[in-house]
């Protein structure tokens, strides 16, 4: 591995194995002084890992170790090209879904950092997907307390108008033609990255269902939500119309071992004018969201 120095982190791009064995890439941040605890950050959905390395770096001055990676069939952990070609491979064909990004995917990298830092307390940090994630997984009872961010059971008709009309049309009469014709969805159409075409189907599921995710009865990874037990505080930005409050709550309604704290906050909470879906991770947030988060997680001392 070759490693990097920026300040005083050192980060490191390594591959980490997923359940089945499955390589997926990954950023390994860590302090110069000793490591107090273990962070593992877990993207939005067609989010790459590497949207997220100030908030990895800031912890990591903190004294975490940080784990940032990306799911399989994003960013890094596409399927690799054929031999001497320079263009990533395309992603018709390549079979996966949310579930099994869940059960495969975030599931390896929570054993993997407990493996490495049997030690450290371990916090979980989820955006978006990333924190929907936790409820399905085997080994949730490894985390000792988890932070979403704009983490939401994201029904359609919880956005607010006009986004939930415009997310209705583009799931149904755009994105599942374009997935089944393509053999993937493009991430030109989303702003993203492009997604594996049995995890926009299920998605897309999801999203027309009254309970998002908790209304999957074929699921059977629902039941692991009763397993969490540890503390749970949920970020809901007020200009978030992806993941309104009422959305962040449903998705912690499925904790019933738990008593999740949702917090909402405004972007003059924050001293600026928008936060959204995705702004909590810009590099402006420093001295204060990000600070209060780290300090809600137990990492500054």
């Amino acid at each position: 591995m070759t490693e990097a120095v920026q300040d005083d982190v050192y980060s490191d791009n390594i591959f980490i194995p997923a359940t089945d064995g499955y390589q997926l890439a990954a950023t390994l941040y860590l302090p110069r002084a000793a490591k107090r605890h273990a962070v593992l950050i877990n993207s939005a959905t067609a989010v790459p890992r590497t949207y997220y390395d100030g908030f990895a770096r800031y912890l990591a001055r903190q004294g975490c170790a940080v784990l940032t990676y990306d799911y399989r069939g994003i960013g890094g952990s596409r399927p690799k090209p054929p031999a001497g070609s320079s263009r990533a491979a395309s992603l018709r064909g390549f079979h996966t879904t949310m579930a099994e990004w869940a059960a495969k995917d975030v599931t390896g990298a929570v054993t993997w950092m407990r493996e490495r830092y049997a030690g450290l307390p371990l916090r979980y940090v989820g955006h978006s997907f990333g924190g929907q994630a936790l409820g399905l997984l085997p080994n949730n009872t490894e985390v000792t307390r988890a932070l979403f961010v704009s983490a939401q059971a994201a029904y359609w008709k919880l956005m607010p108008s006009p986004e939930r009309y415009r997310v209705y049309l583009f799931m149904n009469y755009l994105g599942v033609p374009v997935a089944h014709v393509a053999g993937y969805l493009p991430g030109r159409l989303m702003l993203g990255q492009d997604l594996p075409k049995g995890v926009f189907l299920e998605w897309r599921r999801w999203v027309m269902s009254q309970r998002y995710l908790l209304d999957d009865v074929s699921l059977a990874a629902l039941a692991n939500f009763a397993n969490y037990k540890a503390p749970l505080r949920a970020l809901a930005f007020t200009d978030d119309t992806w993941a309104p409050r009422p959305a962040v709550e449903l998705l912690c309604s499925g904790f019933t071992t738990t008593t999740p704290e949702v917090v909402s906050i405004a972007p003059s909470d924050a001293g600026v004018k928008s936060i959204g879906h995705m702004g909590f991770f810009r590099r402006e947030h420093r001295g204060t969201l990000w600070r209060s988060a780290a300090d809600w997680l137990g990492v500054i001392e």
